[in-house]
């Protein structure tokens, strides 16, 4: 009985009443697309956010390979070494490619290594120093964050954009019930307040 109620007062906007207004109906048909968006485009939204990272780190994997590579100089904290990040810091380094040929960079090696160490570094196809691909665990997780986030954008902007009718619509029936009531004012001979 109870749940029957709740039922016929939900699809209240839909029914025959002669209080109903045209902006009740518009309403509802608003907020059905609106749970729509939600059941549907936000799961699909934050499918395609995680498999849109997935293949991001999968390919940043694919692009990067680890390569063995000397140190010119001693990794310490002066000057020249650069900035310093937990025990790290910026140092010169060099290295030979599969092809043969020669390259120099600075890479973040382990503070307080000698010169003439053997680092491992990342580099890219055309044989750059770049950081080291994601691992599998942080990939998943950024895989998460990001389908969570595509999600909550969906359902961020559905909602948002209800509300921003829902405005529209109370104030023009804001507007309709003031003409009614001036009207109703002047029928009993004096100007509605």
């Amino acid at each position: 009985m109870r749940r029957n109620r709740t039922v016929r007062r939900s699809l209240w906007r839909w029914r025959r009443n002669p209080l109903r207004r045209r902006e009740d109906v518009l309403e509802g048909w608003i907020l059905l697309v609106v749970w729509l968006l939600v059941a549907v485009a936000a799961p699909v939204a934050g499918i395609l956010g995680a498999q849109a990272s997935a293949h991001s780190s999968a390919q940043r994997r694919a692009d990067r390979h680890p390569v063995t590579a000397v140190l010119s100089s001693d990794a310490s904290r002066d000057s020249l070494a650069g900035g310093t990040t937990g025990g790290r810091v910026d140092a010169a380094v060099r290295w030979t490619a599969p092809d043969g040929t020669r390259h120099s960079g600075k890479a973040t090696v382990d503070e307080n290594t000698k010169a003439g160490s053997r680092v491992m570094v990342w580099t890219d196809r055309q044989d750059r120093l770049t950081a080291a691909p994601p691992t599998a665990t942080q990939a998943g997780v950024d895989a998460v964050f990001m389908g969570a986030a595509s999600t909550f954008a969906v359902v961020t902007g559905a909602a948002a954009g209800y509300y921003g009718f829902k405005l529209v619509l109370d104030r023009r029936r804001r507007a309709a019930w003031e003409d009614e009531w001036r009207e109703i004012g002047s029928q009993w001979g004096r100007a509605a307040s």
